[in-house]
């Protein structure tokens, strides 16, 4: 067992420049098609994290080369292979984007990873995948694949309202199909549109033909893939800590290389922060915010942008006025049931939080120092980060779970309780 955290208390308000690694999201994405492409890729300033590198090693192991250029990765196709074991860890990106790659390999894959993570739904994509012509042993983790060498694609229905990342697994490999893919989502909303807007960008730069003109419905046309040179930008989801930081205590905080159009989900924080009385700037300088005297309650709806969840409920925790988190039933599904969680930890600090069907609503107390459990959630974690900025006594009971994307958390954390850069 490691020892607890004990988060860092600023009693000033927290100034500083933060950079921060790059998008766990990009960098994934950018290692699939880099792949599947017909020539080398280079993939620059990539996100070096549990989640990327578990990505990476899956890759080498079933025959493609990734090999470092300083900062960079250089990636050389190959055709995919097993025998193989795949180690997912508790990354969803790989559990999910990583099977329907494999499904045009050939030989057996196994596919395995965290306790935590064999309680992830998987059935819907691998599900799609038999539908697709792929032979999969295992309806979730773990489970194993009979690569044929190739897949037959064509058309699939699916249910994705539990994970967007079910569109995006499919649609990354959808060219390398021999009929190439059409995915039709039916159900309730799918949550996190923006990453299947990322994944669709990503194609088309890729020199994919991609429609997705008809609601709910993604054409890719079967061909190629060009091999090319991906530049990773800053984790945006990664950088609400630290803004945060600046909210909560009335500092400021600016984050270097924001960039001025993003399909990441987390550029959303700026109208939420500036709804909870934050001063938001963004110019050439990056992302800058300012923090008020007193933060206000804020009503919510997350559905597009789940993964803000934890920041912006330990947020609400210390604002003036009750908050209102919706349509983020899904959440249910991460790596922790992170409304369960969130009101677990909360209400454990003595606040006061109420699960709804499909959110919380969250109304101001004081607070006290106490144990925050992180449920191997690194977003569970960097939220306790936050509390106890301004709580004393919060201690973090798995602060490493934060590797999963960001590389050593607590250093980046101490810098930037010292002023940053």
């Amino acid at each position: 067992m490691t020892q607890p955290w004990v988060a860092p208390v600023s009693a000033t308000p927290v100034r500083a420049t933060v950079s921060i690694p790059g998008s766990k999201s990009i960098t994934n994405r950018a290692l699939i098609l880099a792949v599947l492409a017909d020539g080398p890729s280079s993939i620059r300033t990539p996100l070096r994290s549990r989640d990327t590198n578990l990505m990476a090693a899956a890759l080498r192991t079933l025959g493609a080369q990734i090999t470092d250029e300083g900062e960079d990765w250089l990636v050389t196709p190959a055709a995919l292979r097993g025998p193989a074991d795949v180690d997912c860890g508790l990354a969803g990106t790989v559990m999910r984007f990583l099977p329907p790659a494999a499904a045009i390999g050939q030989g057996e894959i196994r596919f395995d990873g965290d306790e935590q993570a064999r309680d992830r739904p998987m059935g819907t994509i691998l599900d799609a995948l038999r539908g697709l012509g792929a032979d999969i042993t295992g309806d979730r983790l773990p489970f194993t694949l009979h690569g044929k060498g190739s897949l037959p694609g064509g058309e699939v229905t699916i249910d994705a309202s539990a994970s967007s990342q079910f569109v995006s697994g499919l649609l990354l490999s959808g060219p390398r199909y021999d009929k190439g893919l059409t995915v039709q989502h039916d159900g309730k909303p799918v949550p996190s549109m923006p990453h299947i807007e990322m994944t669709v960008q990503m194609l088309r730069a890729a020199g994919v033909d991609v429609n997705d003109s008809e609601t709910n419905t993604w054409h890719v046309q079967p061909g190629s893939i060009r091999g090319r040179e991906w530049v990773v930008e800053p984790d945006l989801s990664n950088a609400t800590p630290f803004l945060a930081a600046a909210a909560v205590t009335g500092g400021r905080v600016t984050i270097t290389g924001w960039p001025s159009q993003t399909t990441q989900p987390g550029d959303d924080i700026r109208g939420i922060l500036e709804q909870m009385g934050c001063d938001v700037e963004l110019d050439a300088n990056g992302l800058t915010v300012t923090g008020p005297d007193r933060l206000s309650g804020v009503d919510a709806d997350l559905h597009e942008v789940g993964e803000l969840t934890p920041t912006i409920a330990a947020l609400a925790a210390l604002a003036d006025g009750k908050s209102v988190l919706r349509g983020i039933a899904h959440l249910r599904g991460h790596e922790t049931d992170r409304l369960a969680a969130l009101a677990e930890d909360l209400n454990g600090l003595g606040g006061d939080v109420e699960e709804t069907e499909d959110g919380l609503v969250i109304r101001p107390r004081a607070l006290h120092g106490g144990g925050w459990k992180a449920f191997a959630d690194h977003r569970m974690a960097t939220a306790g980060a936050i509390l106890g900025l301004v709580v004393t006594g919060v201690e973090v009971d798995d602060i490493a779970t934060t590797n999963k994307t960001i590389p050593d958390f607590p250093g980046l954390w101490a810098q930037m309780l010292g002023g940053g850069q």
